[in-house]
């Protein structure tokens, strides 16, 4: 599944017709005039052009362009390998060939963009969807953007359209700033997120109603996507993967792409759940081992009788530790096993759950020896240890 998310990711739409670089309401010769004069030196590494950035430009509005400039003037679309997948590069492998090489198809421009944007400190995230032209036409490719949020507002951001055109399998770079900075209402013409999330509007649309052209507040509730955005930032990697999948299937499967998008994301889902409950079992595992040892070291601290002396209270300690532990790992495996949906590793488990057992209940043995020698005089404490048989230390 990860060899077809790659071929989904690299498939990106791409301008077709020559247009004449855009201005849009302000100038920013300005700021890319500084862009033009950074040194040569700065293009060798992303941080070194954020810091640059960083360092020339104060506000987040100035240096979104910056980074938006230097992306669409530098990156050139890869047409001879638009068609490339390689099934086992990592996502910042991916960048760092793209940046070296200085070309990239949709979703390298947006990855690029993306990550100098919040090198700067400009929130950013990268949009998988895709697009329609002339308000009737859908594109049978998918697409990458990218969202920011330019001092407290969100704006849409497409650095692969602003970089230039393809005609007749040759890339022309001509600057385009109609694509920087856009108007959440004005890009839905053209661009279609999977996740709803990311038309950053009040009232989403459906994905028929962008197919059809035909848009509709009636009878919608109002979506507070701002919050929203919020709130799947605070969440955790398994449940932002898991809302994805639940927003994509919820605009409607309408076309391949987004039907090949909700099985990504609930792929990616299942398999997130997985790592995740691998990771929670390991820790009850590593949670057992060290009662387990904490245990075994009362046990040869008994065998000594208790020497060296100690307090009371450190000698209560040393058993009570490991008996909290256990009932501990008893307590979050049973948690763990209810939040299981299959039977697998099932052996692992209840091989698990009976170690605990058997551990907790030596554990409680050697808890009530402590209770009743501490309970003693001093002087009768000693002979307690000739009247049992000290059980050895369990691996």
């Amino acid at each position: 599944m990860r060899a077809t998310f790659l071929l989904f990711l690299c498939l990106c739409s791409f301008s077709v017709f020559p247009q004449k670089k855009q201005k849009i309401q302000n100038n920013y010769d300005s700021i890319d005039e500084v862009m033009d004069k950074m040194p040569a030196d700065y293009n060798q590494s992303m941080d070194a052009i954020a810091k640059y950035i960083s360092y020339n430009f104060q506000s987040e509005p100035d240096r979104i362009r910056a980074v938006y400039y230097w992306t669409t003037k530098t990156i050139s679309y890869d047409v001879d390998n638009m068609f490339e997948v390689k099934f086992d590069e990592k996502l910042q492998d991916r960048i760092a060939r793209a940046f070296a090489d200085k070309k990239g198809v949709c979703f390298d421009y947006a990855s690029i963009f993306n990550q100098l944007a919040n090198s700067v400190g400009v929130k950013s995230f990268v949009i998988s969807g895709y697009t329609k032209w002339n308000k009737v036409k859908v594109d049978n490719l998918t697409h990458a953007w990218n969202a920011a949020r330019v001092d407290n507002k969100w704006y849409l951001f497409d650095p692969t359209w602003g970089s230039g055109f393809v005609l007749n399998g040759i890339f022309t770079r001509r600057l385009d700033d109609k694509n920087f900075k856009v108007d959440p209402e004005l890009m839905i013409n053209t661009h279609m997120p999977f996740d709803y999330l990311w038309q950053l509007k009040d009232f989403p649309i459906t994905n028929q109603e962008f197919i059809e052209g035909v848009y509709s507040d009636d009878k919608k509730q109002k979506f507070d996507f701002v919050n929203e955005i919020e709130k799947f930032e605070n969440e955790p990697k398994l449940q932002q993967l898991y809302v994805v999948a639940q927003r994509i299937e919820k605009g409607g499967m309408k076309n391949q792409h987004i039907a090949q998008a909700f099985v990504h994301a609930k792929t990616a889902w299942r398999n997130e759940s997985e790592r995740d409950k691998g990771k929670q079992y390991s820790e009850i595992v590593e949670q057992f081992n060290r009662a387990n040892q904490s245990l075994n070291d009362f046990i040869h601290y008994r065998n000594k009788q208790f020497q060296p002396l100690v307090a009371d209270a450190e000698i209560k300690r040393k058993i009570q530790e490991p008996r909290d532990g256990f009932v501990k790992c008893q307590e979050v495996l049973l948690d763990f096993e209810k939040s299981l949906s299959s039977e697998a590793n099932k052996t692992s488990i209840t091989n698990l759950r009976e170690a605990i057992s058997k551990r907790l209940e030596n554990a409680e043995m050697h808890l009530q020896f402590v209770n009743n020698y501490l309970a003693k005089a001093v002087p009768a404490r000693k002979m307690m240890f000739y009247n049992k048989i000290v059980m050895k230390p369990k691996q």
